[in-house]
């Protein structure tokens, strides 16, 4: 059914729990963030409303609220590259690291241990940030491949499948671009975007497992999320009740920032764990098929734009040579 371990990915939240501990603090205050900012753009709509008739302060108070909301979502979008930095990775670097039987501290130093590994190969946010992007570019052309396979296929109703299979993989291959930058971090390679570039490659020629097991989790996942939701129904209309000039949809709005908030701290790292593990032992000791990496070269400018990137890393200076003992 699946080649993962729910058991060990579980082992592993609990091993990491510190930076559990930092996402939960994170994605539970993004949503803290989006209820105030929401709150105090829909009270200061309700008070400028107030120079006005009910329908005016009606008015006045949704788009009082529709700026609080939007404001912090372009904060957000523009710290999204440092949450990436200082949180997706270091919890990647970790996890990598007790898959492979090392050792690492515990506690608030684990956290600091971690973002010193990814400091060491991405000495700026930007450069991380840069890589994921074209990584993801890489698995929706991989993606699309697939889909395309399917098309062409004798059978009826293939098209309408397709159609189907396409909207599910834009969910399912949401946890393997974070895959790409394990096996990144795995190598301790100098080189972060040739790293990238060679897995990529081995997740192509390696697509059936992978992606099955990524359907697998996309249903585990977002099945548990919509869970959420709906147990986050009754209190998030409370706290929308509670606003001057209550509004009717936002309810639904803040349970499905609640939900997202629980799956982004809770069940992505698990889905990521779970297919760290596929990845890791399905390639183990697979070299990338050159069949493989001309075919991504040619339907992929992101693939390409990897080698660029590889091309132009800086090249790490040799360590001196010992100076010879003198007689």
């Amino acid at each position: 059914m699946w080649d993962f371990s729910i058991r060990q990915s579980l082992g592993l939240m609990g091993r990491t729990l510190p930076f559990i501990l930092l996402r939960m603090a994170v994605y539970f205050g993004i949503t803290l963030g989006y209820i105030l900012s929401t709150g105090a753009g829909v009270g200061l709509g309700w008070g400028i409303g107030a120079f006005g008739d009910e329908g005016f302060r009606a008015n006045a108070t949704m788009w009082g609220g529709f700026a609080g909301f939007g404001l912090f979502g372009a904060f957000l979008y523009w710290a999204r590259e440092y949450i990436l930095y200082l949180v997706k990775a270091g919890h990647i670097a970790v996890l990598v690291a007790l898959i492979d039987g090392e050792a690492i501290p515990q506690g608030r130093s684990q956290v600091q241990h971690a973002q010193a590994e990814v400091r060491q190969r991405f000495p700026q946010a930007s450069a991380l940030f840069v890589l994921d992007q074209l990584v993801k570019g890489v698995i929706r052309a991989i993606s699309g491949l697939v889909r395309g396979l399917l098309t062409v296929l004798p059978i009826p109703g293939a098209q309408q499948l397709a159609t189907i299979l396409s909207a599910f993989l834009r969910v399912a291959v949401g946890f393997v671009d974070e895959v790409i930058l394990a096996h990144a971090i795995r190598t301790k390679s100098d080189n972060a975007w040739l790293s990238a570039r060679e897995a990529l490659v081995l997740y192509g020629q390696n697509w059936r497992p992978m992606l099955r097991n990524a359907a697998w989790l996309a249903v585990i996942v977002y099945a548990l999320s919509f869970a959420v939701f709906l147990l986050m129904l009754a209190p998030a209309a409370l706290l929308i009740w509670m606003m001057p000039g209550a509004w009717a949809a936002g309810g639904v709005v803040f349970a499905l920032l609640f939900a997202w908030s629980v799956k982004a701290a809770l069940l992505e790292p698990f889905a990521i764990a779970c297919m760290m593990q596929v990845f890791f032992r399905t390639t183990a000791g697979q070299r990338p098929n050159p069949e493989w990496e001309a075919k991504l070269e040619q339907m992929s400018g992101p693939f390409r734009k990897l080698k660029e990137r590889a091309m132009m890393a800086p090249t790490p200076m040799p360590a001196p040579a010992a100076a010879a003992p003198t007689a």
